[in-house]
């Protein structure tokens, strides 16, 4: 952003950073918003799809069959908008048989699955602050590119938003410059564990935006954002399983979600982007209760099915791995069943005679998918 821009905006100012341009500084956010009735009809169709899902998730019987799935699937999908190309397949095969199917982005993928793991884990003993963000920083860049990037700790330099190779006179946005960053996580930090009189929906909504907005890191910013409204949720107890993320939604109105995060720093144009949120919450809400009851229902047939063949507990132990990974190989069994080789491919094959399973031709050793629940896990739904 150049210097003959306006010094300040409702939300914001700017300061003198690198190459003569000006950094947009945002405000602490707002403690109170406005609600129209617009918003107010937007919220009270976001919390009733939220409400229900979190029922679903107080009433599970194995969690996993349902956050594993869907923690993969935002995983690929947050980490899409960014420009990795891996699919919901390629994470799976990658681990289920460590095969390097684009493997630098599968890994960035993993990474992903991991780092959320961690913040839910850390969320026990800590509040959402710095010292939890570093952590997953941390194990989001572990390994794969951006590791350069002083992962797990807030940068030291000033970045921009650009296309890769953009010069900074070029950028659609300039974070504040390092030396304010510290201070102003602070307030981001004071502003997410604040006990106010707002929805937490849209104290999510909020807290999304000011973290963007701050881009505290080199690299990993966007990711880390997406994932921190899962942990939000999930701190604040909104949901008790992390059952709902956004990044499909986001990734579907990729350039509408850019645009309303950076309007309201020009703008101070909160309702627009609150707007746009809790019609993202509701609408993933929606469709996390619609995949897992598709899951569930899928999980029960098959279920039945060997039930009413005899199977011994080994197939029906294996059919529940399969819905935390659709993809699996006779070495993967025999560690997961403590069998031998020998007698896992054995459990594989009484699968792939029910249909359960069928064979991925061309690899070794022999993979075989649970099709059906990976299309279920993968497919849009309509």
């Amino acid at each position: 952003m150049s210097t003959d821009q306006p010094k300040a905006t409702p939300c914001g100012h700017f300061v003198p950073t690198i190459e003569g341009q000006l950094a947009f500084v945002p405000d602490p956010p707002p403690s109170y918003i406005d609600l129209t009735p617009s918003l107010v009809s937007q919220l009270e169709k976001a919390l009733l799809a939220v409400g229900t899902l979190a029922g679903v998730g107080e009433t599970l019987p194995n969690p996993n069959l349902l956050i594993v799935p869907f923690l993969h699937r935002e995983a690929v999908l947050s980490s899409r908008i960014e420009g990795t190309q891996a699919s919901i397949s390629d994470l799976f095969v990658f681990e289920a048989s460590g095969e390097r199917i684009r493997a630098s982005d599968a890994r960035e993928v993993v990474n992903y699955v991991h780092a959320l793991n961690l913040g839910l884990d850390l969320l026990s003993e800590l509040p959402i602050c710095l010292r939890l963000v570093n952590s997953i920083h941390a194990r989001l860049l572990q390994d794969v590119r951006g590791e350069a990037e002083t992962p797990g700790d807030l940068r030291k330099d000033q970045n921009w938003i650009a296309p890769w190779g953009t010069p900074i006179q070029e950028a659609r946005f300039i974070p504040p410059p390092p030396q304010l960053v510290r201070d102003l996580i602070s307030d981001w930090e004071q502003f997410v564990n604040a006990e106010l009189e707002m929805p937490l929906l849209i104290q999510s909504a909020l807290m999304h935006y000011h973290f963007e907005a701050i881009h505290p890191y080199l690299d990993g910013n966007g990711r880390i954002g997406r994932l921190l409204i899962t942990l939000f949720l999930c701190a604040k107890r909104v949901l008790p399983k992390p059952l709902l993320y956004l990044s499909a939604y986001f990734e579907r109105h990729r350039d509408e979600y850019y645009d309303r995060l950076y309007d309201i720093s020009a703008t101070g144009n909160w309702q627009a982007w609150i707007a746009f949120f809790l019609k993202g919450v509701a609408e993933q809400a929606e469709d996390a209760l619609v995949r897992s009851r598709r899951v569930r229902e899928l999980h029960e047939r098959y279920r039945n099915t060997l039930q009413a063949g005899r199977a011994s507990g080994n197939v029906l132990h294996l059919l529940d791995e399969l819905f935390v990974n659709p993809y699996m190989s006779a070495p993967r069994a025999s560690r997961l069943l403590g069998i031998s080789h020998t007698g896992a491919q054995h459990v594989l094959d009484r699968l792939l005679q029910t249909g359960i399973v069928e064979y991925v031709g061309g690899r070794w050793p022999r993979l075989y998918v649970a099709r059906e629940l990976l299309d279920v896990i993968e497919v849009p739904i309509a």
